[in-house]
């Protein structure tokens, strides 16, 4: 789904509502007038019109007048209720039946009625030639065929080259006069406004609904699920509580025990006082030893009671390790785990095929944008026209999927269950949402302001990276709407975060050869963009866990770079199928495990030991 596209549809949109309709109104215009009514509420109330309406809507019915003319009329188009509430409102009618005289015209005017109403008037009520027919019925065709049952919103350039003439010409035999207005719209740019509204109104009224409740249907999905996570939430605060509450039984039967020991020991300090003028001089060093424990008994006596407060205090405190309290987003695993002793040569040959994959097979034909495995090993695919994300085991086995509002182009994970992925909207700006993979539920929507979809996305500790035009975006996932925009000068794209670097390759349009070979970053420590120069262009970046990158590039090698930057080789396949013309590769430092795609072929390599 590209601009040029949603061009297209934007051009025949705007035909058909500023030419098209506007067309067919005045021609209704011209025909009651003609007929010496003067306005359009006169006209469609007359006998002859009300009852031809009536029966389009309504069917065979005996009227109490004009019975030889009650038939169901041969129309091109129905009526439907919406419509023909528009124009009449029911009354106290002269007869008991379904009759045309129980209802009146409403005060509508020309501008009221749509294309799909006014073409039915058109045809049925007003005196047209053969061919002037067939043009109002073509018109009305292509704008169901190709507007009103387009939740898309575009129009492809096959679609389009076969459509157009056809616009032009059926204007023509209506009014040669409106040809010139079509041929003015067709090189109209992609207005953003404009398209959206223009959508808006020709989408069918069915398919709006449907829309409606697919979304309904979703919300209840999700409602559910936040349901039966509450449910599971809270039986574990209270097996929680009940523990927390039977530690605080047995730390009180302690203290009933201790309390107890402390009075025995009290009663054994008086009798000795008591028998102490009568005792030698021997005895009160006896007295002096029991004094010494009644002061380590009341030691202890307080020792247990800052416990027993301690507890307390505990149990009354929330919770800080539930899910409920906690940011939904855990701290992702480092996978930059830079204190590995591997220390490969460049250009060597560190992986070895583990597995293949067929995707057809795997997404059924779909589009894959994205791969990434996770920290147990699964697999996550953005299908973006399938609006679906789609998760597998790494054999290909258990293939789940989590429908997506929009199409998701590509992601990275978050930690070993919640994944960021970008998403379309059709006809408004992408954003970033979070899943996770485990509950199949959206757990945050994140608008990024100014973000490209076609940038990538990367993570990097508490961060996601994200770019836009001339900016790399820091989105904070712990502090609400804090995005730091840092201007860089090119537009990045296939954006990979790792250690203290954000790495990416330029946007290509405009930019000279060297240009477009840079594989680029830019550096927090030293707060500026750096480059370096590769015999191909960049493709797609990943980072291993000593700190190398390997750099797919767009002529199918991969580039071999040292973790200070400054080497770079090329990877020797060996004439590897597997490893030669890939155009998606990442890694997951958990597994040790690279995933490359070739074609149709996702190709699974595990580290060489």
């Amino acid at each position: 789904m590209d601009n040029e596209d949603r061009r297209r549809y934007l051009v025949v949109g705007s035909v058909i509502l500023e030419v098209v309709t506007p067309l067919f109104q005045k021609k209704i215009e011209n025909d009651y007038k003609t007929g010496g009514f003067g306005s359009l509420q006169e006209f469609i109330n007359s006998q002859n019109v009300i009852h031809t309406l009536f029966h389009i809507r309504h069917g065979i019915a005996l009227c109490c007048k004009d019975q030889i003319n009650c038939r169901y009329p041969v129309a091109f188009a129905p009526l439907f209720s919406h419509q023909w509430n528009k124009l009449y409102s029911r009354k106290q009618g002269l007869c008991n039946k379904t009759c045309h005289c129980n209802y009146t015209a409403n005060a509508v005017q020309l501008t009221d009625i749509d294309i799909s109403l006014s073409s039915v008037i058109f045809i049925s009520c007003c005196t047209l030639l053969q061919n002037e027919k067939e043009a109002v019925q073509m018109l009305r065709e292509y704008k169901n065929k190709y507007l009103s049952h387009n939740t898309t919103g575009c129009i492809s350039i096959t679609e389009y080259n076969t459509l157009w003439p056809n616009l032009v010409l059926y204007v023509s035999r209506l009014d040669s006069d409106k040809v010139k207005d079509v041929l003015s719209i067709e090189n109209r740019p992609l207005d953003e406004y404009l398209s959206n509204k223009y959508h808006t109104c020709l989408l069918d009224l069915h398919e709006q609904i449907e829309s409606t409740t697919q979304n309904l249907h979703s919300s209840i999905k999700d409602v559910n699920s936040s349901i039966n996570w509450l449910t599971s939430f809270l039986q574990l605060s209270f097996q929680r509580f009940d523990t927390r509450v039977q530690q605080l039984e047995t730390s009180v039967q302690g203290l009933d025990t201790t309390m107890q020991g402390l009075s025995t020991k009290i009663q054994g300090m008086a009798t000795r006082v008591q028998r102490k003028d009568t005792i030698v001089h021997g005895r009160v060093q006896e007295g002096d030893t029991t004094g010494q424990e009644v002061r380590n008994s009341f030691q202890r006596f307080q020792t247990s009671d800052h416990q027993t407060n301690d507890l307390i205090t505990e149990l009354l405190q929330p919770d800080l390790t539930s899910e409920s309290s906690r940011h939904i987003i855990i701290p992702p695993y480092n996978e930059q785990l830079r204190k590995h002793g591997d220390q490969y040569l460049l250009g060597q040959i560190t992986y070895y095929p583990n597995q293949q994959l067929k995707l057809d097979s795997l997404v059924n034909g779909g589009l894959v944008s994205d791969i990434k495995m996770l920290d147990d090993g699964r697999l996550v695919f953005c299908v973006p026209d399938q609006s679906k994300l789609l998760i597998c085991n790494r054999d290909g086995s258990n293939i789940e999927s989590i429908q997506i509002r929009g199409a998701p182009c590509c992601l990275t994970r978050i930690n070993s269950s919640i994944v960021a992925v970008v998403v379309v909207k059709p006809f408004r700006s992408s954003v970033v949402e979070l899943y996770d993979i485990n509950t199949k539920r959206i757990l945050k929507r994140i608008q990024v302001p100014g973000m490209k979809s076609a940038c990538g996305i990367s993570v990097m500790h508490n961060k996601l990276i994200v770019g836009g035009v001339r900016t790399l975006l820091i989105v904070d996932l712990h502090v609400k709407d804090r995005i730091q925009m840092i201007k860089i000068r090119c537009t990045p794209e296939a954006i990979h975060a790792s250690g203290t670097k954000i790495f990416f390759k330029n946007h290509h349009t405009g930019f000279k050869s060297n240009e477009r070979k840079k594989l680029k970053w830019y550096s927090f420590t030293e707060k500026k963009v750096q480059g370096k120069i590769l015999s191909s262009d960049p493709y797609s970046i990943m980072s291993l866990r000593n700190g190398c990158l390997y750099v797919l590039c767009i002529d199918g090698s991969i580039r071999h770079v040292s973790p200070d930057l400054k080497h770079v080789k090329t990877v020797n396949t060996n004439n590897s199928e597997a490893l030669e013309g890939g155009d998606i590769i990442s890694y997951n430092a958990k597994q040790n495990t690279m995933v490359l795609r070739n074609k149709k072929i996702l190709n699974i390599f595990q580290v060489k030991q």
